[in-house]
Order: C-alpha cells, then sequence, then structure tokens
C-alpha cells in the first residue's frame, strides 16, 4: 500500500512573569490532540525567552506524542495484531535497524 499524509502541528506560546506555557495541537485531517507544556525561568536564572519556549514547546509535543502512543496501542489490540501490555512488549523505534 503506498499512500501520502500530511499532519500539522501548531504550537501557540504565551510568556508571564517568567512562565512560558505552550499548547501543541497536532491535526491528522481525522483528528486533533492537544498537548500542555510550561516552563519557568528560575530566579537565579538569566531570563532567555527563548529556552522558556523551547521548553514548553518541547513538553507541550512530548505530551501529544504521548498521547499519539496511547492511540496508537489502541488500534494495535482492536486490529488484534498484538497485546502492547504484554510482558514481551516490542520496542517503540528503530532498534532492529542498528542491531
Amino acid at each position: 500500500m503506498n499512500r501520502t499524509l500530511e499532519w500539522t502541528v501548531r504550537v501557540e506560546l504565551s510568556e508571564d512573569g517568567g512562565t512560558t506555557r505552550a499548547e501543541a495541537v497536532l491535526d491528522t485531517g481525522t483528528a486533533k490532540l492537544t498537548g500542555q507544556g510550561i516552563a519557568r525561568c528560575s530566579p537565579q536564572d538569566p531570563d532567555v525567552p527563548t529556552i522558556g519556549d523551547e521548553v514548553a514547546a518541547s513538553r507541550a509535543m512530548h505530551d501529544v506524542a504521548g498521547q499519539l502512543m496511547s492511540v496508537a496501542d489502541r488500534a494495535i489490540v482492536e486490529s488484534g495484531a498484538g497485546r502492547p501490555d504484554s510482558a514481551a512488549r516490542p520496542p517503540y523505534a528503530w532498534s532492529d535497524a542498528t542491531a
């Protein structure tokens, strides 16, 4: 099966008083997943807004990634392709390609 899809991720950032908040929205065309992330500047650290943006955005995208993995796990179980909660759970990654 050959197919091409395009999913989009929108990340919105806001900062207030040393706290940066991020919301990441993954739009697959058929579903949307929304993740949240927060970063706080420590009082003894220099205020570098781009660092807060990067930390908050990465946390929001990590949240979305976890949700997406849960959706995939459920789809695997529903398709009868395996049981992701079993003790012999296969790794998620390219581990076979690097072995």
